[in-house]
């Protein structure tokens, strides 16, 4: 079963790390992990500009620093994250090879926005990574990346669970972009219409 939105517990647990922003304006922040498909990406950039929408993008450093995507991410006005070098799973690295990982990444991305690849991260990871960056988490997660998952559902684990301040997740990755180009669209159209905003962190 996938878990849309995170455990209150984890919340509690956690607190150094920002898992939502609470407004008054029915602001939602949209955000995009990866970045390892400059296609996807770019088409991405593409339906934000059509619906004039800033959001922020998590890159893995090895998938970007090649390119110019991070150029074509910040021309268009948007938030650059840190997603770690090699995408890395916090659970299965010690704090100084993970901050080795996070720092390669930062001289790409130069950010002050961390988040875990997987969401996988130790608390002592959480308190030594805070000294330095903003951890962003998520209010709820669209599962874009699962192949169980249907574009429809992506669509409505999406609508049935964000709310003003919600931070939502979606993935700039090949094996996403199915569910992504059917929900990413929809979920904008489907909120602007409710009277909500988008906006990067």
């Amino acid at each position: 079963m996938n878990i849309v939105t995170p455990p209150k517990i984890l919340k509690k647990l956690f607190k150094k790390v920002i898992w939502n922003i609470e407004n008054e304006e029915n602001k939602i922040f949209l955000t995009f992990d990866d970045c390892s498909d400059y296609d996807v990406s770019i088409w991405i950039l593409e339906v934000l500009k059509t619906y004039n929408i800033k959001a922020t993008f998590f890159c893995v450093g090895k998938y970007v620093e090649k390119n110019n995507l991070i150029k074509q991410i910040l021309i268009n006005g948007h938030t650059i994250g840190n997603h770690t070098y090699s995408h890395l799973d916090g659970f299965k690295y010690s704090l100084k090879s993970y901050l080795k990982d996070i720092q390669k990444c930062n001289e790409i991305v130069k950010s002050k926005y961390f988040r875990p690849p997987y969401g996988k991260i130790t608390l002592n990871k959480i308190n030594k990574i805070s000294e330095n960056y903003k951890i962003v988490m998520w209010d709820l997660i669209s599962f874009d990346f699962d192949t169980d998952t249907s574009p429809d559902k992506c669509f409505e684990n999406v609508k049935n669970n964000a709310k003003s301040g919600s931070i939502v997740v979606f993935h700039a990755s090949k094996k996403a972009e199915k569910n992504l180009k059917f929900a990413l669209i929809k979920t904008i159209e489907f909120f602007l219409i409710k009277g909500f905003t988008f906006d990067k962190l």
